[in-house]
C-alpha cells in the first residue's frame, strides 16, 4: 500500500481534497475536488475551528487550548487553520475573522503590542525594561490573514510594510526594541550569524512573506530564510510540529517560544515557496535527513499524535515535489556549527 492510498483513505475531506489538488495536480474544476469542497462544512477538523467564533468575528480558545492568549492571537490562529484546510476568503467565517483582525490594526499598519513587560529567560518580569516593538505583534496576525487569502489586501500590504521597516540591516528580525535600542534574544532562539537576530521573530516574518504571491521571492524573504537555514539543527521529534499546530492538534501556546522548535517540515515548506534550491547543500542535507525518516508505507509518523501523520506526510510530499534542483537562489552564509550558548574564551 502506498502513501496515496493511505492519504486518500483519510476521513477528512479537507485532506483528501488537498492531496488531489497538490499531489495529483487535479484542477479546482475536477468533479471529485468540487465534491470534497462541498463536504468541508461537515468536516470535524473544520467544525472544531468554526465552533468557537464569537459574534464580532473573533475566536476564543477551543479544545486545542490557548485560552490564555488574546482574541487577536486566537483569531489569527483560527484563520491559519481554516486557510490551510483550503477555505478561502469567500467563506463567511473567514470574512468575519479577517475583519476583526483588521479592526485591531493601527494607523502605522502594525498591530498592538499586548504585553510590554519583558519576559526574561528565567521567567521573571522586569517592569523597568519595556519592549516598545516586537515583530511578532504584527507577523502573527499577518500570518493568519495570509493563510486565509488576504495577503494582497491593501490593509495587509500596510502590515507587510510595517514588518519590513523593522528588518535588521543585516537581514532577519530582532527580538524587539526598547525605544531605539535592540534587545538581545535568549540563546535558545538566537539567529545564527546575527548579533540581534531572533529565530522566533524571523521565522514568523519569513513565513508571512512566503505566503505573499510577490513578496515571497523578495530580498527580505530570501535573506531571512538564508539565516534560518544557517541554524542547521536537525531533530526527528520536531518534524511536522507546525502542521500539527496549524490544524489544531498541538496547542498554539507561546510568545517568544512560539517558533522555539526548529521544524524541518516547516523549513522545507519555506524553501519551495521562497525559491531555495537543492543546489544549496543545507537544503539538500535537510531533504536527505527527512527522507530517511519516511516509514515503510510512505508516511512520516508523528508519534505524539499519530492521527496527524497523514497531514504531515501530505505537507512534506508537497514540499519535496516543488523543490527545484536549480534556481537563482544564492546563499551568503558560511556553513559553521551553531551554538545557542557559545562558550566564552577564558581570560587566563
Amino acid at each position: 500500500m502506498t502513501w496515496a492510498a493511505l492519504l486518500l483513505a483519510d476521513p477528512s475531506p479537507s485532506l483528501r481534497g488537498l492531496v488531489l489538488r497538490y499531489l495529483m495536480d487535479r484542477p479546482d474544476t475536477d468533479g471529485e475536488v468540487r465534491e470534497l469542497k462541498g463536504l468541508q462544512e461537515n468536516d470535524p477538523m473544520v467544525m472544531k475551528f468554526l465552533a468557537p467564533q464569537n459574534q464580532d468575528g473573533s475566536f476564543r480558545g477551543g479544545e486545542g487550548g490557548g485560552g490564555s492568549l488574546g482574541s487577536l492571537r486566537l483569531t489569527a490562529q483560527a484563520l491559519m487553520g481554516l486557510g490551510y484546510f483550503g477555505l478561502g476568503r469567500d467563506h463567511p467565517a473567514i470574512q468575519r475573522g479577517a475583519q476583526y483582525i483588521f479592526s485591531q490594526q493601527g494607523p502605522d499598519g502594525g498591530f498592538p503590542l499586548i504585553n510590554q513587560g519583558v519576559q526574561l529567560d528565567g521567567g521573571e518580569v522586569n517592569e523597568d525594561v519595556k519592549y516598545h516593538m516586537i515583530p511578532l505583534q504584527t507577523a502573527l496576525p499577518l500570518l493568519g490573514l495570509a493563510w486565509a487569502g488576504y495577503a494582497t489586501d491593501p490593509r495587509a500590504e500596510r502590515a507587510y510594510e510595517w514588518l519590513l521597516k523593522e528588518e535588521l540591516p543585516q537581514g532577519g528580525w530582532p527580538s524587539g526594541r526598547h525605544k531605539d535600542q535592540y534587545i538581545f534574544p535568549g540563546g535558545y532562539r538566537r539567529l545564527a550569524h546575527s548579533k540581534f537576530g531572533c529565530r522566533t521573530n524571523t521565522t514568523a516574518a519569513v513565513s508571512a512573506l512566503a505566503l505573499h504571491p510577490d513578496r515571497r521571492t523578495s530580498r527580505a524573504a530570501r535573506r531571512g530564510l538564508d539565516l534560518l537555514l544557517a541554524h542547521e539543527h536537525r531533530q526527528a521529534h520536531t518534524l511536522g510540529f507546525e502542521v500539527a499546530r496549524i490544524i489544531g492538534v498541538e496547542p498554539p501556546r507561546g510568545g517568544f517560544t512560539y517558533f522555539k522548535r526548529y521544524d524541518l517540515a516547516q523549513i522545507l515548506d519555506l524553501c519551495w515557496r521562497i525559491g531555495a534550491s537543492l543546489e544549496d547543500l543545507r537544503v539538500g542535507d535537510n531533504v536527505k535527513f527527512v527522507r530517511e525518516l519516511q516509514g515503510p508505507y510512505g508516511l512520516w509518523e508523528y508519534k505524539r499524535y499519530p492521527e496527524v501523520s497523514r497531514w504531515i506526510t501530505f505537507d512534506i510530499l508537497r514540499s519535496l515535489s516543488r523543490l527545484d534542483a536549480r534556481t537563482d537562489w544564492l546563499s551568503m552564509e558560511p556553513r559553521t556549527p551553531f551554538q545557542p550558548y557559545p562558550k566564552r574564551p577564558k581570560r587566563f
